[in-house]
């Protein structure tokens, strides 16, 4: 008889990168290095699989887990879906400087090229100091177009830049045009996948002084030059309720601001649940209120066979919820 399970945390899988910072150590809490660019907090990504880090199933892969655990840790039709594949990668990003300004393929030019799933992401601003992202173009254009200001070495003219505050969300779906630029401090809700084209690198140069690989050609069939007036998704907050800001085929968003304790009910999603805490602590209690504690900067994952929960917030306090229809 399979032994029931718990709200999971696991072991964050901490990267170094050129451009990373000290903020995953000073402002999130991770063991990280001043130089540490992703927290990565749930992952099936080959080479990253996530280790449970609390209860009796320490020590355990998510892999593992998804074997063993089936519908019961992941929901009947997400098992049907993905089977062991953990569908979502969830991380946190700290940018000092520029990532590089990239693209994301969709499912079926992944599939085609790379036998992976696409990658459509969002992300919910934890801390800006005065900290821009780039997102999609600022103005009309076209494949011809784009490619002139490419080859001619201004492709920064026709970014669009947008100052962030904390709380901002913007989703991105696979073939917007993004980058994360310096004093962002953010969460990453995205497909499982790590297929990636660099389409520009601000003319950095690694430790052995060459420029990083760039994928102009692959990148081009990837690129959604549509341009919008607006890229910032708009949510309005409610007290101790959950509001949806993101509601996609991939995965749906919810932010809860809370300051006393609610009720969750998810007998009509047949999904895994994930907390990711922006700010403040709160206790998870489930069964026969037994409790697992989240604080800022920490995941918990809710096994699909929990469906009545209580949050309970020791301060103001912060959560995403992030689950798939």
């Amino acid at each position: 008889m399979k032994t029931t399970l718990y709200p999971l945390k696991f072991k964050p899988i901490l990267k170094d990168k050129i451009w990373g910072g000290p903020k995953l150590r000073d402002v999130l809490g991770k063991n990280a290095s001043d130089k540490a660019g992703e927290s990565w907090e749930i992952s099936s990504v080959e080479g990253d699989i996530s280790i449970v880090q609390n209860g009796f199933l320490t020590g355990n892969s998510l892999q593992e887990l998804a074997e063993i655990y089936m519908g019961d840790l992941l929901g009947d039709s997400i098992y049907d879906r993905f089977g062991m594949e953990f569908p979502l990668l969830i991380k946190f990003i700290d940018a000092a400087d520029f990532l590089s300004v990239q693209v994301h393929p969709d499912d079926v030019l992944a599939r085609e090229r790379h036998n992976s799933y696409g990658k459509t992401e969002m992300w919910y601003i934890v801390e800006s100091d005065k900290g821009q992202l780039n997102v999609g173009f600022n103005r009309e254009l076209n494949k011809e177009q784009y490619l002139q200001y490419l080859k001619g070495g201004s492709l920064k003219e026709i970014l669009n830049y947008i100052p962030v505050a904390p709380g901002d969300i913007y989703y991105m779906p696979a073939g917007r045009v993004h980058a994360i630029g310096p004093g962002v401090l953010l969460a990453e809700i995205q497909q499982t996948s790590d297929v990636t084209y660099r389409i520009y690198d601000w003319d950095r140069k690694d430790d052995q002084g060459n420029p990083r690989e760039l994928h102009t050609e692959l990148a081009l069939d990837a690129i959604d030059f549509n341009f919008h007036s607006s890229y910032k998704t708009e949510y309005r907050p409610l007290d101790n309720n959950t509001v949806t800001a993101v509601d996609s085929p991939f995965f749906t968003t919810g932010v809860i601001h809370l300051d006393k304790p609610v009720e969750k009910d998810f007998n009509l999603i047949d999904s895994f649940v994930i907390y990711l805490c922006m700010e403040g602590a709160a206790g998870i209690t489930y069964r026969e209120g037994e409790v697992e504690l989240i604080k800022k900067g920490e995941t918990v994952l809710i096994p699909a066979e929990l469906k009545n929960l209580a949050i309970v917030p020791t301060e103001a306090t912060t959560l995403l919820e992030v689950y798939i229809k």
